[in-house]
């Protein structure tokens, strides 16, 4: 069983930077794929990065996020961190990390086994 907690959720003007970071234990973090999510109110949450298992050699982004967002894996730390740059209003949400034993770089939450309890980001305008 794997526990997620993320941080590093705020609020910031629009055009700020955030950087998320999820804390992993209870498995072997470098077995898991790793994604973030984020659900806005009102809507069906949304891939927004993820990161591949092992080394991470693998990345994919959602096109909103894409050049704005970097995800990345630190196994000795056990941590998955978003690096947030330019961030806009249509950003605010809460956001999620989760992880995925299949060890796909999945877009699709169906996919992944475990969550974390979600980080507020608020852009303000």
């Amino acid at each position: 069983q794997v526990q997620l907690v993320e941080s590093g959720g705020g609020l910031v003007q629009a055009g700020g930077s955030l950087r998320l970071s999820c804390a992993a234990s209870g498995g072997t973090f470098s077995m898991y794929a790793m994604g973030w999510f984020r659900q806005a109110p009102g809507k069906e949450r949304e891939f927004v990065a993820g990161i591949s298992w092992g080394g991470g050699g693998n990345t994919r982004y959602a096109d909103s996020v894409k050049g704005r967002c970097t995800v990345s894996r630190d196994n000795a730390k056990n941590t998955v961190y978003l690096q947030m740059n330019s961030l806009k209003p249509e950003d605010t949400a809460v956001y999620y990390c989760a992880a995925t034993v299949t060890r796909l770089l999945a877009v699709v939450p169906g996919a992944y086994d475990y969550w974390g309890q979600g980080t507020q980001v608020t852009v303000s305008s």
